[in-house]
């Protein structure tokens, strides 16, 4: 089919965690098609190496505020600041879409097409790693969630299950996608593999649940390596364990050669949308063991080995399975490479490309640019 690619993007990210690494990456990747990209940044300033990123982009354009995210505490000056700020940048950049990456921002009286991506949420993170309701403190959160994600023109989330429980919190919406993250290939490499286990994150995190691979490390024959910091950021508790070592928050480039070394990288995640360390693992040629949850069951399917996240038993277990067994950690790291495949930067914009294409406005038609592609990833419902 031919799809059309927007000239200007406006699109929202929060500058820590997984949405920063996704919004460059998708800006990257639609560069060659022409495509500029006006990134209004809000939560906390960025970082000197953040900036550096940015400058590597050339089609990339960041307007840099601090307004509080919907899900920081007391947030909704803030929000509200940030809709006016937003409405600004519409009328300064003309954009042809505007790619929401936050969850509250769709009701604004936009003049463009709008479309919101739901990375995560409160209320889905609630459910899973609490096992019960959000608290009544949330309900303005829903609220406020549920009116800009019915507003948005169509709302996307990175896997099929995160879309669903969307739907379920906040819906209906007018149209819906999936579109799964992805990453560029050049970003990664494997090197000869080394005899440890490696994990990535924040170590306090309980949707992340590194905490149970180190309080299992010392059943294993292997040492575990976690890029990640030792120190609860609220009790100021440093974590010790026997064979864990914990180095701190690494930069891209120690993380890539960090998995490039490592034999087999555990993520044993509560909660999590789509797995962007485990695409990085794969990449990389790890042998994957991930939670059994149904977000990571439909990223990985049959290319990662997994273990209960309440379970440490299974968890020590399904490692030392891989660490036993050459062959079987060897096939492993290959089925999740081959998977890691189908989920690259290039496969990313193009599904993107379609959904922009599909909410063009009709007068704006003309400042679109025409490239052909075939979609595969993502599909409008």
């Amino acid at each position: 089919m031919r799809t059309t690619f927007p000239a200007n993007i406006l699109m929202t990210a929060d500058t820590v965690g997984g949405v920063w690494t996704y919004a460059l990456e998708l800006s990257q990747a639609l560069a060659p098609y022409g495509t500029r990209v006006a990134l209004a940044t809000m939560g906390a300033p960025l970082t000197q190496a953040q900036w550096n990123q940015v400058a590597d982009i050339p089609t990339l354009t960041v307007y840099e505020s601090t307004y509080k995210l919907e899900w920081m505490d007391d947030p909704w000056e803030d929000v509200a600041r940030a809709g006016e700020w937003l409405l600004q940048l519409e009328a300064q950049v003309q954009p042809d879409v505007v790619h929401l990456n936050g969850l509250v921002h769709g009701n604004l009286p936009w003049r463009t097409p709008t479309l919101a991506v739901v990375h995560s949420c409160v209320l889905s993170w609630w459910q899973t790693v609490k096992g019960e309701e959000a608290p009544a403190s949330w309900h303005r959160y829903r609220t406020e969630v549920q009116s800009g994600l019915r507003a948005a023109d169509v709302v996307v989330a990175p896997t099929a299950t995160l879309l669903g429980q969307a739907e379920q919190l906040y819906g209906p919406f007018r149209q819906q996608a999936t579109v799964y993250n992805g990453l560029h290939l050049k970003h990664f490499r494997m090197a000869s593999k080394e005899p440890f286990i490696f994990s990535m994150g924040r170590v306090w995190d309980e949707a992340k649940n590194i905490l149970l691979l180190a309080e299992i490390a010392e059943q294993l024959p292997w040492p575990v390596y976690i890029a990640g910091n030792a120190q609860h950021p609220a009790t100021g508790q440093h974590l010790k364990l026997p064979n864990v070592h914990f180095l701190g928050q690494l930069s891209a480039h120690a993380a890539a050669d960090w998995l490039s070394r490592a034999a087999i990288y555990v993520m044993p995640a509560k909660y999590e949308p789509f797995g962007l360390t485990l695409l990085e693992a794969a990449l990389s040629g790890c042998a994957l063991v991930a939670g059994d949850i149904a977000t990571l069951r439909e990223v990985w399917g049959e290319a990662a080995c997994y273990a209960l996240p309440a379970d440490g038993k299974a968890l020590a277990s399904t490692i030392k399975g891989l660490i036993e067994n050459t062959l079987l950690r060897q096939q492993m790291a290959d089925r999740a490479r081959k998977q890691a495949s189908r989920y690259t930067t290039e496969q990313m914009a193009l599904a993107y490309g379609r959904l922009y294409h599909q909410l063009r406005p009709k007068a704006a038609g003309s400042r679109f640019a025409a490239l052909g592609s075939t979609l595969g990833l993502a599909a409008l419902e």
